[in-house]
């Protein structure tokens, strides 16, 4: 199939090389010139486990080509997917110009086609989000839903550094439409994957990643929680957990249920904010919903009173990113950390391998420039020149790298924020939640 993508982020990035890979020719659509030239040259937009790879195979054998031209675009593919972002508002509610812009751009294409075109939404949106779409397209095309053109709600269900796998091995895969031929060929793309399809209400499938995502926030913070009163009282918090997710009946992921950090990204806090803007704007209380995001804002605190209890000031941070296995910054807990620590008088230094100043590009790289282009002065990409100019070390991520630094640094103290096997009991090292 000929396909067109709009959005050459991390979703619009895998959706093109996996869609490649399974041997469908993709055009890439994105303002971004940087962008446009990385998947032009077989390179990815993102870094991501595998990725690289697949862009790289896929640009050689010719599936793929980026442009800014979406009347091309449009005119030469039968099925278009939109990938852009939906950023978050202050009061929770999403930013949907992205949305709205390019499906006036392919309302605009559409004009002078006579042949079917499948839209198909992979972005997060808000109930009823399809539905308008659908208007903005007939709008600038002059041409009828479900006669000349069809929507379809089609989430993804991917998590940053696990992308890739996620694509071809995801929960569901969950397909919403009011047109029976668009859904068979979106259903088309996914035949070969190792999970069932979905066919659902377009709002149901509009709705189900907030509240995947709501619950997966909920997770994160619920065994915080229990962690933190574990802890206090001489319980092994691990313990206690391992035997609460054995219950796998009642559909129970051990995944997010185990004590540790603050969650964030892009995705969770968003969605999180979205799902509660719902229920305000139709006058329901949400109060565990609501408390959320706050429970987590305490698990940054706690981690700041376990450092500010001690008397050194020089921390060294070792990982920054949201999460192991990507470079993104956004939203995450431990660049609040080190802000609040820098605003505090603490000197920092920071390690993080995936985060390298001069390649990042993109998304990431405006958030950096535009919300925190002070650190690209304390990051280095050496992690033992951070332990050797730190009292304290901070780490924030589980990589073999940083398992066992303690032991190597016995006049170091180390205060880890993932939990740590086969812990032997030595005194520099404090754990969050064990």
């Amino acid at each position: 199939m000929n396909i067109s993508i709009f959005g050459l982020g991390y979703v619009g990035c895998v959706s093109m090389g996996c869609l490649a890979k399974n041997g469908h020719k993709v055009i890439g659509v994105d303002i971004n010139k940087n962008k446009i030239d990385l998947i032009n040259s077989g390179r990815p937009t993102i870094i991501e486990d595998g990725i690289k790879e697949i862009i790289s195979e896929a640009h050689a054998k010719g599936r793929i080509y980026a442009t800014k031209d979406y009347s091309m675009a449009i005119s030469s593919t039968e099925l278009s997917i939109i990938c852009v972002g939906t950023p978050s508002s202050s009061n929770g509610h999403l930013n949907l110009d992205y949305i709205f812009k390019v499906s006036s751009e392919i309302g605009e294409s559409l004009k002078n086609k006579d042949s079917f075109h499948v839209i198909v939404i992979r972005s997060t949106v808000l109930p009823g989000t399809n539905r308008k779409v659908g208007q903005v397209l007939e709008e600038y095309s002059g041409k009828k839903r479900n006669v000349d053109f069809a929507v379809v709600s089609n989430p993804e269900f991917l998590r940053e550094g696990t992308a890739v796998k996620d694509y071809y091995n995801p929960p569901i895969t969950v397909i919403g439409s009011d047109n029976e031929k668009a859904i068979g060929m979106v259903s088309d793309l996914y035949r070969e994957l190792n999970a069932p399809i979905e066919i659902t209400e377009i709002k149901i499938a509009e709705i189900i990643k907030y509240v995947n995502n709501s619950f997966h926030a909920l997770k994160v913070v619920f065994a915080n929680e229990i962690g933190n009163i574990c802890k206090k009282i001489g319980i092994d918090a691990q313990k206690v957990m391992d035997l609460f997710c054995k219950d796998r009946h009642l559909n129970i992921s051990p995944y997010y249920l185990m004590p540790g950090f603050a969650y964030g990204g892009s995705c969770l806090p968003k969605d999180l904010r979205g799902l509660r803007t719902i229920a305000h704007d139709n006058y329901l209380e949400v109060p565990v919903l609501n408390s959320i995001e706050h429970s987590n804002s305490l698990q940054i605190d706690h981690v700041y009173n376990m450092i500010s209890e001690r008397p050194n000031k020089n921390i060294g941070v070792l990982g920054l990113s949201f999460k192991d296995g990507t470079d993104d910054l956004r939203y995450s807990p431990s660049v609040e950390l080190v802000e609040k620590l820098l605003g505090k008088g603490y000197k920092i230094n920071i390690h993080d391998e995936n985060v390298n100043m001069t390649k990042i590009t993109g998304t990431n790289k405006d958030y950096i420039d535009e919300h925190i282009p002070h650190l690209s002065k304390i990051i280095t990409g050496n992690f033992e020149n951070v332990i050797n100019q730190s009292d304290i070390v901070v780490i924030t991520q589980k990589k073999d790298l940083y398992s066992f630094l303690y032991k190597k640094y016995p006049n170091k103290y180390f205060i880890y924020l993932v939990h740590m096997e086969d812990y032997d009991g030595s005194t520099n090292v404090e754990g969050i939640c064990w």
